[in-house]
């Protein structure tokens, strides 16, 4: 009887220990249930947020910004800079795109879970091949005490990683960087579908930084000089030769924009203070717009486009504009932007177009412009690659 007594209490021993894991169960907090203060204050907890201070080391982020205050841990700032990195050092932004929220939330609530923390923070990480080779370069570099190179490296993982904020729902992007006179188009996936390399500005009319986007195609353009240009240079130029504008197809606009004869105007009265007209050069080959533009929104005057003067291409030192873009296959970026042959690749070698209008193509989708000035980046076969400080502006801040 004793026997049978005990065998029916052992026959009861795992029912209480699924119990017991039951109520266990039941004591721990479900994330999804849990307000962004609790997951903070949970992952906020010294060893936790060790690990993801550690992290964000590790990525190029500097973790003194996200130190606790007053007990305080800025945890869902932290996982928003690891996913779209920060606003730095960007001259115009048209707009400042918000963040998923929804996908940094899943991150908290998979780290509360006791998830793998580089797992969880490579989903909220761009998955761009660039950023991918960029941040391996950047481990290897603090392996060997290369911090100095480092920092640069870090600049450029920043700009990937603030791409992915403001690329959300393009189909494709593209990027320029300035410090190295070169474009990428990437498709939204961050895989490089061009490439080539650009004019940009001057180291005393430098091209500024932006985060905008492409707006149209203009076909045989005209060039309206823009009012610096216009006053420093050509005025003098129209005032001192009279053959000067006929010889370089620039007609004087009046306020109504109608073109007005050269031989009315009093020249030796002339002054930028007093002048009332602007200069727009003809259509065609001769133009210093050659013969295409991409219109891109800002306010400066900026835009990326043929050239006249192409053999500067074959050039190293490409730092020669007046502050716009231009690029050495601005056909093949044209088709990249409107995501079909909008034009035929012979574009570029038509005869004496003077006589053509400008044409406007209008994009049919929002495409992410980037004008970063970055001392590193990669190459497509992922070699790190630096490039000079043309515009002096020293080691970038992390």
């Amino acid at each position: 009887m004793k026997y049978l007594k005990k065998r029916r209490e052992l026959r009861y021993i795992p029912l209480l220990i699924l119990f017991s894991l039951a109520i266990v169960q039941s004591c721990k907090k479900d994330p999804k249930t849990m307000t962004n203060e609790q997951i903070a204050q949970e992952l906020g907890s010294e060893s936790k947020y060790k690990h993801l201070l550690d992290y964000v080391k590790s990525i190029g982020i500097n973790e003194a910004r996200f130190e606790k205050k007053e007990g305080s841990a800025p945890v869902f700032e932290l996982l928003q800079e690891v996913a779209y990195g920060r606003k730095s050092n960007i001259r115009f932004v048209e707009k400042t795109l918000n963040p998923d929220s929804i996908r940094i939330r899943e991150a908290a609530e998979e780290l509360i879970k006791g998830q793998n923390v580089p797992k969880v923070m490579e989903k909220l990480e761009p998955s761009y091949p660039a950023y991918i080779t960029l941040k391996a370069h950047y481990a290897r570099l603090i392996r060997e005490s290369k911090k100095d190179s480092a920092r640069y490296v870090a600049n450029a993982l920043n700009a990937y990683r603030w791409m992915q904020r403001q690329v959300q729902g393009a189909p494709r992007f593209v990027m320029v960087n300035i410090q190295g006179a070169y474009l990428r188009g990437m498709d939204s996936l961050g895989n490089v579908a061009i490439s080539m390399r650009t004019v940009v500005g001057k180291r005393d009319t430098p091209t500024p930084t932006m985060d905008t986007y492409a707006t149209s195609i203009v076909t045989h353009p005209y060039w309206n000089v823009p009012k610096s240009i216009a006053m420093r240079e050509i005025l003098p130029k129209a005032k001192s030769n009279p053959d000067y504008l006929t010889n370089n197809k620039i007609e004087v606009i009046d306020k109504k924009g109608q073109a007005v004869d050269p031989s009315e105007i009093d020249w030796e009265a002339a002054a930028p203070e007093n002048f009332p007209y602007r200069f727009r050069q003809e259509t065609g080959e001769d133009n210093s717009l050659g013969l295409l533009k991409v219109e891109i929104k800002n306010p400066l005057a900026i835009y990326l486009h043929d050239t006249n003067a192409r053999y500067l291409f074959g050039k190293d030192q490409r730092w020669r504009s007046h502050g716009c873009v231009r690029v050495q296959h601005p056909t093949e970026l044209a088709n990249f932007m409107a995501g079909d042959q909008l034009l035929e690749n012979d574009f570029l070698t038509e005869q004496d177009t003077t006589a053509t209008p400008p044409k406007w193509h209008k994009l049919q989708r929002r495409i992410p412009v980037f004008l970063f000035y970055l001392g590193a980046d990669c190459n497509e076969k992922g070699q790190l690659l630096y490039f000079e400080d043309v515009y002096k502006r020293g080691a970038p801040k992390v």
